[in-house]
This record gives structure tokens, sequence and C-alpha cells, in this order.
């Protein structure tokens, strides 16, 4: 099941690279005019759909544009087929394929494939987390003054006054920096290798998340809601990060939610 996964994220991500070379075609609003879609995130996923379908047929598939209802036992790959619309839609050099196969709801493999950079981010429950043939591990940073952060924005951003505008301000000026790179699940990668210390972020799907949940699993990371609560399929927010640095993250971020002052430095 992982080599498939894997060939069909290399094909949609190859359908996506040459898509960005030639201009993204096709675009229109879905929710609203900052919530885009692109006829490559429809070939995308219908590649990917095509695919699962021929080979796991008693499988379920729940995909961002196809949407449906996420089924609560069983297996169903779950799938987002261009993760970071808007750079993609823009020319952006940010945005990746992602896939997970939930069994049960659980995340038992995953793959985010970066086409731009050829970058392959994996995962098998139990057997690491993995880019390409290298091995991941989350980074050992237990201190905001030395993170690394990274967030996102919902869609939502500008009609909901929880919109993480709060949160970014009190994490910009504390951390070495905060990045916003435009695709939840690169972000999720990033942080399983290494190259970011912590991401948090509210407003995301299940079809962001999964396969970036089991790469920080693997690679030795802890993934929980706002709430301290290990991630499940259905939350919409998520805090990453290595066991310690994690408990760092929550607390700041639950104060700055709650309104109070800003913990003492770790």
């Amino acid at each position: 099941m992982l080599d498939i996964a894997i060939d069909l994220a290399r094909q949609a991500g190859e359908l996506l690279r040459l898509g960005h070379q030639n201009g993204a075609g096709l675009i229109r609003s879905k929710s609203s005019a900052v919530d885009l879609v692109t006829q490559f995130d429809l070939a995308s996923e219908q590649l990917i759909s095509d695919g699962l379908r021929q080979h796991f047929p008693d499988h379920a598939i729940y995909g961002e544009e196809t949407g449906g209802t996420l089924p609560a036992a069983g297996p169903v790959w779950v799938v987002d087929p261009l993760d970071g619309t808007t750079n993609f839609a823009h020319g952006y050099p940010v945005f990746s394929v992602t896939l997970a196969l939930l069994v049960d709801g659980r995340p038992e493999l995953g793959v985010t494939y970066d086409p731009l950079r050829d970058d392959l981010f994996w995962a098998q429950r139990g057997q690491g987390a993995w880019r390409g043939q290298r091995r991941l591990q989350v980074s050992t940073t237990t201190g905001l003054d030395a993170s690394l952060l990274a967030t996102g924005f919902a869609y939502d951003r500008a009609s909901n006054a929880d919109n993480n505008l709060a949160e970014f301000s009190h994490f910009a000026p504390r951390t070495r920096g905060v990045r916003r790179g435009g695709s939840a699940a690169l972000d999720m990668a990033w942080v399983a290798a290494g190259w970011l210390d912590g991401y948090w972020e509210r407003g995301i799907h299940v079809w962001d998340l999964a396969a970036g949940v089991l790469l920080m699993r693997e690679a030795g990371g802890v993934v929980t809601n706002y709430s301290g609560r290990p991630w499940q399929p259905a939350d919409r927010n998520v805090v990453a990060a290595n066991s310690v640095f994690h408990a760092v993250l929550l607390e700041s971020l639950q104060r700055v939610r709650q309104g109070l002052p800003a913990p003492a430095p770790h």
C-alpha cells in the first residue's frame, strides 16, 4: 500500500509541477475570495482517487475536493491533492500532495510529496518516519527563544475573531522566527524532520494533517489539539513539537488564547 501511495503522490506531483511551470489554469473561489480551487486540484484528486479505487476497491476515499463525510470506521484514504492552492495559483513555489490511510480513525501510513524539490516524506505506523531513505527525528529544542515555528491562517480570518493574529503576534518576538509557508502538510513534515521546532494552526482539516500526524509520531514528536488532547481526525486545530517543547508551546498558546500574561521564559 505504501508503494502505491508513493507512486500516486509522485504522479500527482508531476502533474502539479507541470502546472506550476505552465500556469495554474482555471481558478475559482469556493467558500470565499481567498478559498481557491484550480483545475489542477481537481485533476490531481481524480488521478489519486482513480488509482486508489483500482488497487483498493473496498477502501473509502475522503478528498478535499470531493468532500462527503469521513467514515469513522474501516480503512479510508484521506487526500489533499494540492495543499497550498493559493500559493500554486499565484506561482509561489511552496505546495505539496499529501495522502494518508486511516483505519478506524488511526493513521497507518502517510505520504507528503513536494514536487518542486522532489522531496518525499513518508511513514508507516511502527516503522519510523522518513525523507527518502533518511530517517527523521524531531528537533531537541526546548525553549521559545531558540525555536523556529510555523503557523497558518484560516480562510475565515477576515470574519472570525479567532484568526490566530494574537497568537502570531505573541510568538513572533519571542522566537527566532515564525514562518507561514502556506502548506500545512509541509509544515508538519518539516517539524518531523527537525527543520522547524513547532507548528500550530486552527481551521484545518484531516486531509491537511493525517500524513503529518503520523510523520510526527514516528519521528518522536507529539501532536495534540489546542486543549492538549491527542489529535483526532475531527480536530480543526493542532499543536506539534517534540515532547518537551510541545508543553512549552501549548502553555504559551493557551495563555494567549485565554488573555493571560505570558509565562516566564523557559
